[in-house]
């Protein structure tokens, strides 16, 4: 499959079949990882979805040499319990949070990837809509960094409570619509662009899982890195300090010569790599991400 132009007719189909609608999914198949591509973006709702969704997938795939791109489409300015928290602040410290995650993302701890690397559209947290200057926005993202594979919610997984979940979801999958079709946005001055594969995070129709290859270790640090949301989201103490996990993740996380474990930190490993076991036995593996595969876009 190309990445830009026309999609060619698909062939040996059972008669009646290929038709642009109608057409049932076979869901008997859980494939196992993609080859890795040379570019990637992934779109979150919040500045720590990415992580949550994809976290070792990107890892594996930026130490295979990808090209690793964040979009991040909501300040996260809901993101604290306290009703005297400073809006501007926790805005900030979210940004820069999102920036140290993706170095633990890339390999580097403690770096911070180019401006173009991890974006921010800024839509107000809670308040996120799939309306048309949203989808633009979008659309000229893709165009612009052009990845092989797109990343990002899952708009259908029944039972989603956050409203940010499920409108991010469905932004990813109209703006690539946009982005690929030449009629779409044309002001933009950018040529279409169609990925070649479309992986969707915490997927509610799982068929394919990422193995985590000794990755679980950059997801914990890069998760970790969020500070702002160890109270809210992750159950760790509020203050607790910054500090990388690396010896948190289980045998695969490395830095064996860090400090003594922090039992919170410990705990919130352990249950990242529960998850993590439970992905990809959907695969036979020891442990995974499951996303929806989508390939023919």
């Amino acid at each position: 499959m190309t990445s830009d132009g026309p999609r060619p007719q698909p062939t040996g189909l059972a008669e009646g079949s290929g038709l642009p609608v109608g057409d049932l999914q076979d869901t008997s198949t859980v494939t196992v990882d993609l080859a890795a591509p040379a570019s990637a973006l992934a779109i979150g709702a919040h500045p720590d979805d990415i992580e949550f969704g994809a976290g070792v997938t990107l890892a594996k795939w930026a130490a295979a040499g990808c090209r690793v791109h964040h979009l991040v489409l909501t300040d996260g300015s809901k993101g604290s319990w306290d009703p005297e928290a400073d809006l501007a602040e926790l805005v900030a410290a979210r940004q820069a949070e999102c920036r140290a995650a993706a170095g633990c993302i890339d390999g580097s701890p403690g770096t911070s990837p180019s401006a173009d690397r991890v974006q921010f559209l800024g839509r107000v947290d809670g308040e996120l809509e799939n309306d048309h200057a949203t989808r633009r926005e979008l659309a000229r993202v893709i165009r612009t960094v052009r990845p092989e594979v797109l990343l990002g919610h899952d708009p259908w997984r029944r039972y989603r409570l956050h409203p940010d979940h499920r409108a991010a979801g469905f932004l990813t999958l109209d703006a690539l619509v946009a982005a690929r079709d030449p009629h779409f946005f044309s002001d933009l001055g950018l040529d279409p662009h169609r990925p070649q594969a479309l992986l969707l995070w915490e997927p509610d129709l799982p068929n394919h899982v990422e193995a985590a290859d000794g990755y679980a270790g950059a997801k914990v640090d890069a998760l970790l890195c969020h500070h702002s949301q160890f109270e809210t989201t992750m159950g760790l103490a509020a203050a607790a300090p910054p500090a990388r996990a690396g010896s948190l993740a289980g045998a695969d996380g490395g830095g064996g010569d860090e400090p003594a474990a922090d039992p919170g930190r410990t705990a919130f490993a352990d249950r990242i790599n529960w998850q993590l076991a439970q992905h990809g036995r959907l695969a036979g593996l020891d442990a995974g991400e499951a996303f929806h595969l989508m390939v023919d876009l």
